[in-house]
């Protein structure tokens, strides 16, 4: 590593699998809750199966509770919650123990709050780490860019903060060169490569995906020559003003001897200053000139880049009449040469600075020698990498060695792959998306797709009376048992898709879907849908109120996700550093939690 700098202290995997274990006595009983499919509610009468309460009650309670941690403050909660001892042992009785069934609301949704990963204490301070990673230095601002004119905010606020992480890993690290994973349209990729200066390889398995993402890089290239313009205009403006202060003077008061000066003898010529050549310039303008010319020289390859186009030369910044015409057309032709030879080098020093997308489909056994020609020390980084993709990042860090830290921030929890899921198939999978960790493995944990599904629900959701939208889960789950009942179906692989937005009520409605799955609507009078709605509109209350329980239950559902990545990274003998960290504001970005970690040095 090039810094030395200690990086925060982050709990062990002891301590981590303590946490892990606690977890899973409160999920092994909470987990029929987040597996229950909505579509079977009424059909399989869920809510007599699992929940032993009044819908009102739940609901009064849920949203008691949840204007109640709002109301607290983040300390005061953590307070509350630590009286409950070390874990779910000291809880009050959630399930009743022979039926299985919810019995208190107000215990299971402080269990809730108890296994969040906030109050769990295992993630890493995002400014915290920042600090550690600068040590001494300052921040490095990189272009003044606002990347919110080029995206969205949401992707915006992402990129910003992600691409500032990486920024400092990388000069702590002293590494230049980038790999995004996943990289899709190349925003991340593109504002690491422009911003930063960072070489950012960005890989992605849809050949779609990587030509929108060159052409989205070619124009924001485009964007960058104006502020690269205006920071050229600004840093050089001392420049500019001395060079219209010459022309003036230069046209107004002096009408120099040009052959007086070129008549001097060499050895007085050697002897000229500067003041020679500019009699009647100011020492301190002359002194701003030395100071200009010793900046140009001075310039990193970097800044270069930005400054060194618009720089002004000694010869610029002389009289036109200080120096003989044939010098001055020699100096001009040397001076094109020169420039011709700078911009070569700069052109090679940009090839350094540059994002790449490549399409490749990766797997966790993928060899980036094999993509990546050039491949050196490098970041492996992901925004929202999907289902599989974020374990296998994981992965492919731990046993690459050219890899020497990763930052992943995975998305799409319903698409990981399960190894104890479908026990009775046979698969010649060895390598899947979850459980990870040594621990779950033992345990064959298994969540199940309905609650990988309920962990993607948006956490501002869990906000005071919000849920999902419940009407369209309603028509659905009505429309499920017409099916079941009228045409003698139980299980339907046809999805009914976006149809409730196009509908005007629930007759319009179940008409369309039994159109689009392929069953004779006509054979259904108005009478008999209707009477089904009917029949379940009072009991709207319960699927709003279980509902409401998955929605509070989805962040455990996260947190075990994220505890089995954190644990395996722990398990690693080579990892010098692992962390979970909060980067993204979760009303901006839900999915805000991202793995990083760092090798030992070899």
């Amino acid at each position: 590593m090039a810094a030395s700098f200690p990086l925060p202290v982050t709990q062990d995997l002891f301590t981590l699998r303590a946490k892990l274990q606690g977890l899973l006595q409160f999920l092994r009983e909470a987990l029929s809750i987040s597996s229950a499919h909505t579509v079977d509610f009424y059909t399989e009468s869920v809510w007599k199966q699992l929940v032993d309460l009044p819908p009102e009650t739940v609901l009064g309670v849920l949203r008691r509770s949840a204007a109640e941690a709002e109301a607290r403050s983040p300390e005061a909660r953590l307070l509350v919650e630590a009286e409950m001892g070390s874990g779910i042992a000291n809880f009050p009785q959630i399930f009743c123990e022979t039926s299985q069934k919810l019995v208190s609301v107000e215990a299971f949704a402080l269990a809730v709050r108890y296994y969040s990963v906030q109050n769990l204490g295992i993630c890493t301070p995002f400014e915290q780490l920042l600090t550690a990673l600068r040590g001494n230095q300052k921040q490095r601002t990189g272009e003044n860019v606002k990347p919110d004119e080029f995206m969205n905010l949401k992707k915006s606020h992402e990129v910003q903060v992600m691409s500032e992480l990486i920024s400092s890993i990388a000069d702590y690290c002293g590494i230049k060169q980038v790999i995004d994973l996943g990289s899709g349209k190349g925003y991340l990729s593109s504002f690491l490569s422009l911003k930063y200066g960072l070489k950012v390889y960005g890989i992605d398995s849809s050949n779609t995906n990587t030509h929108g993402a060159k052409e989205r890089n070619r124009k924001l290239k485009k964007h960058w020559k104006v502020y690269h313009t205006r920071s050229k205009l600004d840093g050089n403006g001392l420049a500019l003003k001395m060079a219209k202060e010459r022309k003036v003077q230069d046209e107004i008061k002096y009408k120099v001897d040009i052959e007086g000066i070129c008549n001097n003898s060499p050895a007085n010529q050697g002897k000229m200053s500067t003041s020679d050549f500019l009699p009647d310039f100011s020492d301190s303008v002359i002194s701003n000139i030395r100071t200009q010319m010793e900046n140009l020289h001075v310039y990193s390859h970097r800044e270069e880049n930005l400054c060194f186009e618009n720089a002004f030369s000694l010869i610029d910044l002389l009289p036109i009449n200080a120096v003989e015409p044939t010098s001055l057309q020699t100096s001009k032709r040397n001076m094109s040469e020169a420039n011709k030879e700078r911009r070569k080098m700069i052109s090679k020093s940009n090839e350094s600075n540059i994002y790449s997308p490549l399409t490749s489909f990766i797997t966790a056994d993928s060899e980036l020698h094999d993509i990546i020609k050039d491949l050196e020390d490098c970041l492996m980084v992901g925004l929202h990498t999907c289902g599989d993709l974020a374990p296998n990042t994981l992965r492919i860090f731990t046993s690459q060695p050219e890899i020497k830290g990763v930052c992943s921030v995975g998305c799409c929890y319903h698409l990981l792959s399960e190894e104890f899921e479908n026990l009775h198939e046979e698969s010649t999978q060895d390598k899947w998306g979850f459980p990870m960790c040594h621990y779950l493995k033992e345990e064959r944990w298994c969540c199940g797709r309905n609650a990988r599904m309920s962990a993607c629900l948006a956490l501002e959701r869990v906000a005071v009376g919000q849920g999902l939208p419940t009407e369209s889960l309603f028509y659905r789950a009505v429309l499920q048992d017409i099916i079941k009942e009228c045409y003698g179906i139980t299980k339907c692989d046809r999805h009914v898709g976006k149809i409730y937005s196009k509908s005007s009520s629930f007759l319009d409605y179940a008409r369309k879907s039994l159109k689009k799955l392929g069953l004779d609507e006509s054979k259904l009078p108005e009478k008999v849908i209707m009477d089904y709605y009917e029949k379940y509109k009072p009991r709207m209350n319960e699927l709003e109120a279980f509902n409401m329980l998955k929605v509070v239950l989805a962040p455990c559902i996260e947190t075990l996700i994220l505890l089995d990545r954190l644990c395996y990274l722990k398990e690693q003998e080579n990892i010098a550093w692992s962390a979970l960290v909060k980067l993204f504001d979760p009303v901006k970005s839900p999915r805000c939690y991202a793995i990083i970690a760092l090798k030992k040095q070899q």
